[in-house]
């Protein structure tokens, strides 16, 4: 973890990133810093480099909504990423923590990950913890130490990398979700706690949190791998719940008759059976 600001961090690595072609500047020389200057920034934001300074530093921690709009410009930065931008420029002065409240799921979202045996489906909290999910989705991460956060899954569990075909899409992806969580509350105890393990397990976790990415999660397509079914292509959504801000659904969904809606029947079948072998095996031992 940093021993700076969370508004400062942000601009530093955002300004890192750039090179002053990028922003349509000369390069002259030997450069030595990564990306742009600070006095490069101040300029293209139109303010002084004194004042970008501070900003960075943390001793200026009221910038008006003209001079965030005007650094984000500076910058590069895309939509996510100016919001992202101005979460933190607010964070000082509104309480937007993330409370106990936020992993408890609603009994009626609970039912309705119960009423889908065929299509996996979950429910994660700010740091990306699984609140909640359905047997199918448990059945489908089967091959995990524990489905119990997406970040540790993928950077940590042995069975990550087998199992995200796109492991370095979805490292990325993991990444800047807990990012963009990260900028509603920078002082989130749960979020700071898996942040601080993470890097220390995972050097590759480390790095990309320190690139300051930010993305939420979005639709898209995943390939993925399970020991007993083989290759899966599953269409991949996230839905902001109501009532818990903090909170998504998030669902995977197969092509009707393809492949892989059938690799989800076989996997529910052979789940249930285990389940109820498990379940004689308990009760003969009752008895």
């Amino acid at each position: 973890m940093s021993d700076g600001t969370p508004l400062g961090d942000f601009l530093r690595a955002r300004r890192e990133a750039l090179k002053p072609q990028d922003v349509g500047l000369p390069e002259h020389g030997r450069r030595r810093v990564p990306g742009l200057r600070r006095e490069e920034v101040a300029l293209l934001a139109g303010v002084s480099s004194d004042y970008y300074m501070r900003l960075e530093q943390g001793r200026e921690k009221s910038p008006s909504p003209q001079v965030v709009d005007a650094v984000a410009t500076a910058l590069k930065l895309d939509d996510e990423a100016v919001e992202h931008l101005r979460r933190l420029t607010r964070a000082p002065y509104e309480s937007r923590r993330l409370v106990a409240g936020d992993e408890q799921v609603d009994a009626q979202l609970l039912q309705l990950l119960d009423s889908w045996p065929d299509t996996p489906a979950f429910v994660l909290g700010p740091a990306l913890d699984v609140l909640a999910r359905n047997s199918l989705a448990a059945a489908l991460h089967s091959g995990f130490q524990r489905f119990d956060n997406l970040a540790r899954m993928v950077f940590v569990d042995p069975a990550g990398r087998d199992f995200y075909q796109a492991w370095e899409r979805a490292a990325h992806s993991c990444v800047a979700e807990l990012r963009a969580a990260y900028g509603y509350d920078p002082e989130s105890p749960r979020i700071n706690e898996v942040v601080r393990t993470l890097s220390t397990k995972s050097p590759e976790f480390a790095d990309l949190w320190a690139r300051h990415d930010v993305k939420a999660k979005t639709r898209q397509t995943k390939p993925l791998r399970h020991s007993q079914v083989g290759d899966l292509e599953i269409q991949f959504s996230a839905f902001t719940v109501n009532g818990a801000a903090h909170q998504q659904l998030v669902v995977y969904q197969a092509e009707p008759a393809s492949r892989t809606a059938a690799a989800f029947i076989e996997l529910r079948s052979t789940f249930e059976a285990q389940r109820e072998e498990a379940g004689s095996d308990r009760a003969g031992v009752d008895r």
